[in-house]
């Protein structure tokens, strides 16, 4: 009788390829087909309410219930043309998922497709069932999702979907959206602050993103066939295959053909929606891929990232394939994550981030480069929490992803400019078209995007026009770091306008007055900046002299969350407030538990019902050829080393696995949140996972492999 694994692996060989067809040989000509964008409401709005549209998309106005009604009617008419029959409010609680919830537009009353202002502007999903950190009791079930018109409504599989926040009846936020648009506002105001000190034109600033996804697929069957990747995400038995990614030819390698029918049907579908996905390849781990879209304003590329990793899962189970986007799903090759690429743009059209040959405008850049620096500087414990989960624990510091130490990468120009700017306190400014700063070098290049290498090792990375934040995890919900390194910068921006002003009061011609500032700037910050390896020892051990902290597990890397300055820091910029701070560390706290102790059990589960019953038997096998072997009179001390070898990693297991449960059993008593997932992560994740993976793995190395109940590594890393 063929074992699970035998099965799956027949099947797989079994796949026909799944043709794609494009609607047209040009993207132009479906680009935001499923989505009821600005072109959509020209077309099917008054002008006096396409108008009002826009201004809320804009500058945030409110809606009134009369415009809301004829949005609505419009949006019914043309998503009935698609095929839509139900309607629903998609939102991002903290889960990390998105969520929603179906209405039909059918009215049995009177027989009619309805759809009110009121209901696309607002409904009431149940709150009780979402985390929410002790903000609402179970019995206090109400909640509200409500429209954010700054990202489109889109049509996905037959259903209309209305981007919204989603808080609770108290008004506290309960999801990833809404501390993300109160950031935006926030950093837009100091920007604003900043820029109008060399130009009064500026109106707006809003924080771009672009979102690198890496991720790994496999096909469902051998998904299926360990239960591990589909309880946990991640398999938490496996040993190394003979062949990882030590040939380093995957990396950019020719994409498999079945992947490639994938990639191009998921980017069809993407491209529907107006996700503007531009970039696929092969990652570097085998089996591991990456999609890259281009820029776009920060809260839409996150709606974008979240629905995109739902297009991925529902298009991949088309082609009987599984995305896995759990941040290390393989042990012994590379994880993935997701680097969230981060730069500021005025309503004026200049990247704030972009060097050029302007003075002005490089003094400008100069400012915002050293506040970011400074930003990190100053909050790099909160910025490491906001990226902390228990998958991204496996990642974060392994010789393929940054490590948990926060730093920031600058290249050797722009460090030595800075450098430079420091230590020289006569800089003179020329005056004219083309003044610039006298720094011991003719000028800051032009193309600075050039003379910066690039530093994979970084946590956030200065790369060319914009800032790298690699750290962050592939499955998160990237609003959460956003929101932090917006609300950061928009601290340091607030600081650094005082401190311009203060220096202009007290006599100095401004741009002097800027450079002094900076100058004081770059020197207190500049222990965040590392040039070098940030995976060696050396690194560590000169990060803990210059003060900077090494959080290694999540439990330790979310206690800043407890700090009265954090909870001061969202709240004076209004994001957080205090309750809603205090809820969002309970809530990661307990994911964490949550997910070492789902990991905990599956692998109580398989070392107990699958691994040791499969090696008994084997085992059984060999002492049948061991006295085989001995009443023939032949040699038979192979066989007992090996019946010795399994009978010793036996023994570990049954013995490691039941103490991992009994402490898992007891730290369950204890009410302290904090206490109980540090616990979690030294008294069953540390104590026991290494362990008892290290025995089953030697097992899979001792037992027959037409018997080894779980896909291996090679099986799953190869074959697709």
């Amino acid at each position: 009788m063929a074992t699970l694994r035998q099965s799956a692996l027949a099947m797989v060989q079994a796949r026909p390829r799944i043709p794609v067809t494009p609607p047209s040989s040009k993207i132009s000509d479906f680009f935001g087909a499923n989505v009821f964008g600005n072109q959509q409401m020209k077309e099917t709005l008054a002008p006096s309410v396409f108008k009002k549209v826009m201004e809320a998309i804009d500058k945030g106005s409110k809606i009134d219930p009369a415009t809301a009604e004829e949005i609505a009617s419009a949006v019914k008419t043309w998503a009935i043309t698609k095929g839509v029959t139900h309607y629903t409010h998609w939102f991002q609680p903290l889960t990390g998922t998105t969520a929603e919830k179906h209405d039909s537009f059918f009215d049995m009353y009177s027989g009619m497709e309805k759809f009110k202002g009121s209901a696309l502007v607002q409904q009431e999903p149940d709150a009780s069932s979402f985390p929410n950190g002790g903000i609402r009791s179970t019995f206090e079930a109400r909640g509200y999702t409500a429209w954010d018109p700054s990202s489109p409504i889109f049509v996905f599989e037959k259903t209309l979907c209305i981007p919204t926040i989603f808080v609770s009846y108290t008004g506290e936020a309960l999801d990833y959206k809404t501390p993300l648009l109160k950031s935006i506002e926030s950093i837009n105001e100091a920007s604003i602050a900043i820029c109008q000190l060399f130009d009064r034109d500026v109106r707006k600033v809003s924080p771009s993103l672009g979102i690198e996804q890496e991720y790994f697929v496999v096909d469902k069957a051998l998904y299926a066939a360990r239960p591990d990747l589909v309880m946990a995400g991640r398999s938490v038995f496996g040993h190394t295959p003979a062949r990882g990614q030590q040939l380093e030819d995957h990396y950019f390698g020719s994409i498999p053909s079945r992947v490639k029918d994938f990639m191009m049907d998921f980017e069809i579908e993407a491209h529907k929606l107006g996700i503007p996905v531009s970039t696929r390849h092969n990652e570097v781990a085998p089996g591991q891929f990456e999609v890259a879209p281009i820029f776009e304003e920060i809260n839409k590329a996150n709606d974008h990232n979240q629905l995109l990793m739902d297009v991925m899962d529902k298009v991949g189970d088309k082609h009987s394939l599984k995305v896995l986007l759990h941040e290390k799903p393989f042990a012994g090759v590379n994880g993935s994550g997701k680097h969230n690429n981060w730069s500021l743009i005025t309503d004026t059209g200049v990247n704030l981030f972009q060097p050029s040959s302007s003075a002005r405008e490089n003094l400008q850049f100069l400012v915002f480069l050293v506040a970011t620096v400074k930003a990190v500087y100053d909050h790099a414990d909160l910025l490491r929490a906001s990226i902390a989960s228990a998958s991204n624990d496996f990642r974060l510091g392994a010789n393929e992803a940054p490590p948990a130490i926060m730093s920031i990468f600058l290249g050797a120009t722009l460090s030595e400019l800075l450098d430079e700017l420091e230590k020289n306190g006569n800089v003179k400014i020329e005056k004219g078209d083309n003044m610039y700063m006298k720094l011991g070098i003719t000028k800051i290049p032009e193309i600075i995007l050039d003379n910066t290498d690039r530093n994979r090792t970084s946590p956030f990375a200065f790369t060319g026009n914009k800032f790298e934040f690699r750290a962050v995890g592939s499955s998160a919900n990237c609003g959460g770091p956003m929101t932090t390194l917006n609300v950061i910068v928009a601290e340091v921006l607030r600081d650094l306008y005082k401190d311009i002003e203060k220096e202009m009061e007290a006599g100095k011609e401004k741009k002097i007055a800027i450079v002094d500032v900076l100058r004081k700037y770059i020197k207190d910050s500049k222990k965040i900046r590392f040039e070098g390896d940030g995976y060696s020892e050396e690194w560590a051990k000169e990060a803990q002299k210059r003060g900077l902290s090494n959080f290694k597990s999540t439990p330790e890397a979310l206690d800043v969350y407890t700090k009265k300055s954090t909870k001061q820091l969202f709240e004076k910029h209004k994001v957080l407030n205090h309750v809603e701070v205090h809820a969002r560390h309970e809530i990661e706290l307990e994911a964490y538990i949550k997910k070492v102790q789902i990991e905990s059990r599956v692998m109580g589960d398989l070392a107990l019902n699958h691994i040791i019953p499969t090696a008994i038997l084997y085992q059984n096998k060999l002492i049948e050829n061991a006295n085989g072997l001995k009443g023939l009179g032949l040699d038979h001390t192979a066989a007992l080393d090996s019946i010795k070898e399994i009978s010793k990693h036996l023994a570990t297991l049954q013995i490691d696995v039941n103490a991992m449960t009994q402490a898992r059993k007891q730290l369950n008593k204890e009410d302290d949140v904090t206490k109980r997932a540090k616990d979690y992560q030294s008294k069953v994740k540390e104590a026991y996972f290494d362990k008892i993976r290290y025995a089953v793995d030697k097992l899979e190395l001792l037992v027959d492999d037409e018997s080894w109940p779980l896909v291996k590594y090679r099986e799953l890393l190869f074959i697709r």
